[in-house]
């Protein structure tokens, strides 16, 4: 397009949505979708064994360097999800979801040869950065593919992949433990996951760029070329008359427009994302990267054996958005989300209390976890669900990073140091006031989603929220035109 301000007139959003689902769709959710599974992975297999990573003969680690070890993962994500979605918004989704998971490749690979306690907390920062990009481009590239309809079934669908990685985590840990001494079982797990990475490396090269991403950009051609070429893997006809988005195309968003948008303009819907966010990751990093601490420190599981403990967790938790993902796109994003979170909250609350009181054994705790995580995943997922629908499509990769990095920095970096502190004291009591704040948090989140949660379910992206060129009055001001 030419820098002559004119605006641009598409059907493409209507094409995309109208699409009848297909084996060209599943091909675009597994190549995207693995990087959960590549997530859930790495944090299973960490969790799985941080027991043996604390014995003399591997790194000595303590719980709580454990615990700081995670946090430093979590510092990674955080940075890597701010910069590579800054770059996704301005360079491409494709573009970047094949460099972040090229950084991903070599972080977990180096992790395999750290050998002391700086080392190992500098590989898992470096593999957290390549995760943290990961979820600004893949979601991005998700929403803007998948037709309106089932953008919640699906997108919800995909984040419980993580579990589906989180169980092979558990399977690998145990394995390599039963059968390979310590001081190498942990450095093989990592480097397996680095095998791994380089096969979905080279499925993902054959997913195109998004079609929204290249309209924005001004790129109409090449976006035409690329639905048309989907439309034909498709099955689908000529489209006929289909409804038109008139916009103009923006290089890119300074971010002084980037923070006015989302604190001015979209205030409550930013603070919608930023609760929803940093809530879930509270809740998940200081439970789940601790896990296996709990295990062998209060219900005397022996290390080797911990992995088998996450099958009826990791179940549960993939089932929960795979089951209830549908609810959300038919009975509505703000009923679900609500419910979602608040029971998720209750039913933490009283297991945490039960384990206090010592009324539950390792595999009645399992269940127990498994049954409050089937519902917790599901809001977990609905929160990735809601910052990456919310947002102008021109702005979208960045909105998701912020709400991703923010909300993880304010809820996950806090949550293993002070859940394994809690955990080296040997006090229960302790521990389930760590678990009553976080029920608290979910609660709160829930009456916020109540009160100011966004009915986006079965709308195109355009219409859950405006594109900021769709509006002539402010595009001088929001971006530079091409």
């Amino acid at each position: 397009m030419s820098a002559d301000n004119a605006k641009m007139s598409t059907d493409i959003p209507a094409r995309l949505d109208r699409l009848p689902w297909s084996p060209w769709h599943w091909r675009v959710v597994i190549a995207l979708g693995v990087s959960w599974l590549l997530d859930g992975l790495e944090v299973t297999v960490v969790g799985s064994l941080g027991p043996s990573l604390q014995r003399p003969d591997t790194l000595g680690l303590s719980a709580s360097q454990i615990g700081w070890a995670a946090s430093a993962y979590v510092a990674g994500a955080v940075l890597g999800a701010i910069v590579f979605g800054r770059l996704a918004d301005r360079l491409g989704r494709k573009r970047m979801f094949l460099v972040t998971l090229a950084v991903y490749l070599a972080a977990t690979v180096l992790t395999a040869f750290s050998f002391d306690l700086v080392t190992f907390a500098l590989c898992r920062f470096l593999t957290g950065f390549g995760i943290g990009g990961e979820y600004a481009a893949i979601n991005s590239a998700i929403d803007e593919l998948i037709p309106a309809r089932l953008r919640g079934t699906v997108d919800l669908a995909i984040n419980g992949t993580f579990w589906i990685g989180a169980a092979l985590g558990a399977g690998l840990s145990v394995f390599l433990l039963q059968n390979i001494e310590p001081g190498l079982a942990w450095r093989i797990a990592f480097g397996l996951g680095g095998l791994l990475a380089f096969a979905i490396l080279l499925v993902r090269r054959h997913v195109p760029e998004s079609p929204r991403w290249l309209m924005t950009h001004g790129r109409i051609e090449e976006a035409e070329a690329i639905v048309a070429a989907i439309e034909k893997d498709v099955g689908v006809a000529n489209p006929g008359t289909l409804e038109k988005t008139s916009l103009r195309a923006l290089r890119t968003i300074p971010w002084k427009d980037v923070i006015h948008t989302l604190l001015v303009r979209y205030r409550s819907r930013a603070v919608l994302g930023l609760t929803l966010m940093a809530s879930q990751a509270f809740f998940y990093n200081a439970i789940f990267f601790t896990y296996a601490l709990v295990l062998t420190r209060f219900e005397g599981v022996a290390e080797e054996k911990v992995g088998y403990y996450i099958f009826p967790f990791a179940i549960g938790n993939f089932l929960g958005p795979l089951v209830l993902g549908r609810l959300f796109d038919n009975v509505g994003r703000r009923a679900m989300i609500a419910l979602t979170y608040s029971l998720a909250g209750v039913g933490l609350f009283f297991t945490g209390y039960l384990f206090s009181i010592q009324k539950l054994d390792a595999v009645q705790l399992a269940l127990c976890w498994s049954s409050v995580f089937f519902v917790a995943s599901a809001a977990a997922s609905s929160a990735y669900l809601t910052v990456s629908e919310i947002f102008p499509v021109e702005m979208r990769a960045i909105s998701i990073s912020l709400f991703y990095a923010v909300g993880t920095a304010i809820g996950g970096f806090i949550g293993p140091p002070l859940f394994g502190a809690m955990i080296e004291s040997g006090s229960r009591d302790a521990l389930f006031g760590a678990y009553a704040f976080a029920s608290a948090l979910m609660c709160a989140a829930a009456l916020v989603a109540a009160w100011i949660g966004v009915d986006a379910e079965r709308k195109p992206l355009e219409l859950v929220c405006t594109p900021l060129g769709c509006e002539p009055e402010k595009a001088s001001v929001i971006g530079k035109l091409l």
